[in-house]
């Protein structure tokens, strides 16, 4: 059990944030089958396939399960960094510091090089993450913008009501239960980061060594939801504005896909569906990253908003 104190300043403190760093971190857990498997199953099976080729054992190795030393995931400085500044973070690593979180993990018998460890995230990302971070990404911000009304309204106490069941406020600490961690400690005016990560389910984590920023990530509301379903038909006015043809396209890519995917789910043709792609990424609709011989197409965070409004 780890029981955090609050004062009136940490209380006033607690902020949120996302962090892309953590998301690979704790997507690792998943493929390896550590946790949270069933639930991302239909991602899982994606990303393995786009991982194919790829030797991402130097991330796995640094992340053994219940303890991961902390250099490899710190807490975001800033609501919303994005992946270049947190591995930025991550290279800057002093290898002092590498050596000693190291030493404390049995599980991780080597030390690695912190500049190509995050050249292996970099990878990992661009392959398993990066079409679906769109996605990811409208969910996490739905749980901050409620959550941070509940603090607003009711205070910590209504907060940390529905968080998350290993997750209690009582008489102004925190007290979350762990498997591995037994600990009473203060946050000294520092308050508490609050992540929602999407591959932390059904967990939680904590940060509460010292020279880190006191954190707790936890799953979003409606995580359970992000996989599951199909493709969404566009509205009437969707389709007047991009015409059927392009407005079926974006419904397909409710997960990434490739031209000739396409192609055999619409029976329109791949240079059909090739010139269609091209025109909605020049007006940012869609986005494309490749992976091995193929590229997948995905919603950017414009037309994601435009299939759930």
């Amino acid at each position: 059990m780890l029981e955090l104190s609050f004062t009136a300043a940490d209380v006033a403190y607690t902020r949120f944030a996302f962090s892309p760093v953590w998301e690979i971190v704790a997507s690792v857990l998943v493929l390896r089958g550590d946790a949270g498997h069933d639930l991302h199953a239909r991602w899982t099976r994606q990303a393995t396939e786009r991982l194919r080729g790829f030797d991402w054992r130097p991330l796995s190795d640094v992340v053994p399960g219940r303890v991961i030393p902390g250099f490899i995931c710190p807490p975001p400085a800033t609501p919303l960094p994005d992946l270049a500044v947190e591995l930025a973070a991550v290279r800057a690593t002093p290898a002092g510091q590498v050596e000693r979180e190291v030493a404390l993990i049995p599980e991780i018998t080597v030390v690695p090089d912190v500049d190509e460890l995050a050249d292996v995230m970099h990878g990992y990302w661009d392959r398993a993450l990066a079409p679906f971070w769109p996605r990811m990404r409208r969910l996490l911000e739905a749980d901050v913008q409620y959550r941070a009304r509940r603090l607003t309204t009711g205070g910590a106490a209504d907060l940390f009501a529905d968080l998350n069941p290993a997750v209690r406020w009582r008489d102004e600490r925190l007290y979350v239960d762990h498997p591995s961690v037994s600990a009473r400690r203060g946050l000294r005016g520092r308050g508490l980061l609050l992540v929602p990560s999407v591959f932390v389910w059904p967990r939680v984590f904590s940060i509460t060594v010292p020279g880190w920023q006191p954190t707790l990530r936890y799953p979003p509301r409606g995580v359970g939801d992000l996989w599951t379903g199909g493709p969404v038909a566009p509205s009437a006015a969707l389709t007047g504005v991009f015409g059927a043809s392009r407005a079926r396209l974006l419904a397909e890519l409710d997960q990434p896909a490739a031209t000739k995917d396409l192609a055999e789910r619409t029976g329109l043709t791949p240079g059909g569906v090739s010139q269609h792609l091209t025109a909605l990424r020049a007006a940012g609709f869609v986005s494309a990253h490749r992976v091995g011989r193929y590229v997948m197409y995905s919603r950017t965070e414009v037309s994601e908003h435009l299939f759930r409004t």
